[in-house]
């Protein structure tokens, strides 16, 4: 009985955007629906609970590393079993079933496209923009991106809880996917030779942030119908990532007004 209280507390834990651990209490967490970020298993795990866990593993869509237990141990030192799981802090969306939503509403999309954001600050802070623009739907990618937890809910000043996300395996698939539905793809890039103020953003629009290191990969940007660059003229080389993607999407909402 006093394990079954431990799952419990656990997974009301997980519901901030927390993380759980333990055998048990990730099994229960996986089979009630739980939207896990990810699970990390220590190496070399066996025996009859692990096998259940792979069980579940096989039928669910969640990213799954194998760690030394230093790793674990490193995100918590009581008995985790072997097993940590990272819950996320919001319920991800299908992204066919929003852009349809959208249209069925009579709305003109503005989507977000996040490739390769990976601070969790940063995701905040763009989320929080976006919900206050008015943008449809964020779509991040499973892999390579910043995790929604408890710090980018906050950080956002709660509009992740406002906003539809939509986490993708394939985020050139999915780029594909809106073009092919009509919208016009405009990646954000120093190296536009077009302004931002130039690019017509009152069609359906989906605007693509890429990180501030590397930029929008190379793969998504030869699909992109529109290139978008924000002239620098001080000599500091680029924006942070979420003052570039607030000063794109209030020229949408400029022109949309107008």
């Amino acid at each position: 009985m006093y394990f079954d209280k431990e799952i419990v507390i656990q997974l009301d834990m997980a519901g901030k955007g927390d993380f759980l651990f333990g055998l048990h209490s990730v099994i229960e967490a996986i089979r009630s629906g739980k939207e896990i970020e990810k699970i990390l298993i220590k190496k070399g795990l066996k025996g009859e609970l692990f096998d259940e866990l792979m069980q579940e593993l096989e039928s669910a869509d969640i990213v799954t590393q194998y760690v030394p237990m230093e790793r674990l141990n490193r995100v918590t030192r009581k008995n985790h079993q072997g097993v940590v799981a990272f819950v996320s802090a919001v319920t991800y969306q299908n992204l066919e079933d929003v852009l349809i939503g959208i249209f069925e509403d009579a709305k003109i999309p503005l989507v977000l496209v996040l490739d390769g954001i990976t601070d969790i600050r940063n995701m905040g802070a763009i989320a929080r923009t976006a919900e206050c623009a008015g943008v449809n739907m964020i779509i991040i990618p499973e892999k390579g991106g910043a995790p929604i937890n408890a710090d980018a809910v906050k950080t956002s000043a709660g509009a992740l809880h406002n906003i539809p996300v939509c986490r993708v395996k394939n985020l050139f698939k999915s780029v594909e996917y809106l073009k092919n539905s009509g919208l016009n793809i405009v990646a954000a890039t120093e190296k536009a030779d077009d302004d931002y103020t130039s690019v017509d953003y009152t069609g359906p629009t989906a605007i693509i942030m890429g990180a501030e290191d590397k930029g929008v990969s190379a793969q998504i940007s030869k699909i992109c119908d529109t290139d978008a660059k924000i002239p620098i003229l001080g000599t500091i080389s680029s924006l942070n990532v979420s003052v570039a993607a607030g000063v794109l999407l209030y020229e949408a909402v400029r022109q949309r007004h107008n």
